[in-house]
């Protein structure tokens, strides 16, 4: 629309061009706070305000309108409403035309505030493993808060109080209205990128649900969940617990239990450093009073009184060990020498070898199997005869079944060939060595069952012999 001061446009032409302007907006759903009310007949007429700002809106509606709510809406009520704007030309007047209104109570709100937790819940931002634990004692603490609020002076002197030292950084901003969400959230970055503050704590005092709306909202949540620094919620009192307490590192009933959560109390930290101090000293005390102990039983131990005695004791000891160890190992290897010797006299003694190396021999026949009696072999039958190292074959000729009682009682008469046994001497020496007797007296044992073996012998084979004779 074209205008200047020497073809200014008339007020008609304005207007219809600013209500042309507004009818293109369309229907639009707006919210709000009844001012006034008042109802003519069909028509009700009411003021719409900003509860935040200082603004309001003329709108007017058919009393229907009103009435389809339960209870109908009145001052004071929060409402949204489905308006379409209107501009009337002849009064340049602008208001709203209502098709529609609905309540907008504490239930609907909860209702947002309870399906966006479910959202942000699901997404993790609620999850307890990504919270953060505190520092001890940070470097600055960053407080934001309402500007000249009784919370601000809560954190502040309580903080001081408990840690004279600690510094703070301190954003003011709108705590509650439009502004809140975009200034908090503006404040947490400048305090999170800040190289000095370890912890930021959020502080406002109570009050209702609307005024408490801006630390609900999505946008500041997100950010808090996003930040590299611990946060604090220190928002209303204890039953108040918008969605920042749930999204928060630490949750604080009151700005000032969030000033006792963040920073210590130097009078009990000088507590726990005497009661450590003391209990230091009573372990190290107790520590070297058990050595001193230790090493006094030590020293009144009898061998330290004489080390070079006892020394000398258990040497003596050592070489009596000694030689117990060599007399046990040279009596048990007598013993097993002496043992061998009786065992191998002993299998001397009861060898076949033996018996037949003095003169006897044993009968076979072809088969191999040993002959016993004159009576066993026929006449004609060829005969073994083994000897000590060789042997011969012979023919029975002839077959003599009658032994000589003489020879029987005495073999040895039939085997003249054979030797008498000779009798052991005994030699005594005026000093004989350890184990001389032991070992004659073996070899007379060894000589006797010897000469019983041979005697044995003679009487099982002089048959034989009596009859290879004839």
């Amino acid at each position: 629309m074209e205008s200047s001061a020497e073809s200014p446009q008339p007020v008609r032409a304005v207007l219809q061009a600013v209500g042309g302007w507004i009818d293109r907006l369309g229907a639009i759903w707006v919210e709000g706070q009844i001012a006034e009310l008042n109802s003519r007949g069909r028509m009700s007429y009411m003021t719409l305000r900003d509860p935040v700002a200082n603004a309001s809106i003329r709108v007017l509606c058919e009393t229907s309108v009103l009435r389809r709510q339960e209870p109908a809406p009145g001052p004071g009520d929060r409402v949204v409403m489905h308006a379409k704007p209107d501009f009337y030309q002849l009064k340049g007047t602008f208001s709203l035309r209502a098709r529609e209104i609905r309540h907008v109570g504490i239930g609907e709100l909860l209702a947002r505030l309870e399906q966006l937790r479910r959202t942000l819940t699901a997404e993790g931002v609620f999850d307890p493993a990504r919270k953060r634990a505190l520092p001890f004692l940070p470097n600055t603490v960053g407080l934001i808060c309402g500007r000249d609020s009784a919370a601000e002076r809560d954190v502040l002197e309580n903080s001081r109080r408990r840690w004279p030292a600690v510094r703070f950084e301190v954003r003011q901003v709108a705590v509650q209205g439009d502004r809140a969400t975009r200034e908090v959230t503006e404040a947490l970055h400048d305090l999170d990128s800040h190289p000095e503050v370890d912890v930021i704590v959020i502080a406002r005092g109570g009050g209702s649900m609307e005024d408490l709306l801006p630390f609900s909202d999505e946008a500041l949540v997100r950010a808090v969940a996003a930040a590299a620094t611990p946060v604090v919620s220190a928002i209303g009192h204890e039953q108040d617990a918008p969605l920042l307490d749930h999204v928060a590192d630490v949750r604080a009933s009151t700005p000032t239990d969030a000033a006792k959560r963040t920073v210590p109390d130097v009078g009990e930290q000088l507590e726990i450093i005497r009661q450590l101090r003391d209990r230091g000293r009573r372990v190290i005390k107790g520590g070297v009073d058990r050595e001193f102990t230790w090493l006094a039983s030590v020293r009144s131990r009898p061998v330290l009184a004489d080390p070079v005695r006892e020394t000398e004791r258990l040497t003596e000891q050592v070489l009596e060990l000694r030689d117990r160890a060599r007399r046990s190992l040279t009596i048990s290897l007598d013993r097993a020498t002496e043992g061998l010797g009786h065992t191998e006299a002993r299998l001397h003694a009861l060898s076949p070898a033996t018996t037949l190396a003095r003169g006897y021999a044993i009968v076979q026949r072809e088969d191999g199997s040993v002959v016993r009696s004159a009576t066993e072999p026929a006449v004609g039958e060829t005969l073994r005869l083994r000897f000590a190292e060789d042997g011969l074959r012979a023919t029975v000729d002839s077959l003599d079944g009658a032994v000589d009682p003489e020879e029987a009682e005495d073999p040895g008469k039939s085997a003249a060939a054979e030797p008498a046994p000779a009798k052991p001497r005994r030699t005594r020496t005026g000093a004989a060595k350890s184990g001389g007797a032991k070992s004659g007296r073996a070899k007379s044992a060894a000589a006797e069952k010897k000469t019983a073996a041979d005697s044995a012998t003679t009487d099982a084979t002089g048959t034989t012999d009596t009859t290879e004779g004839e």
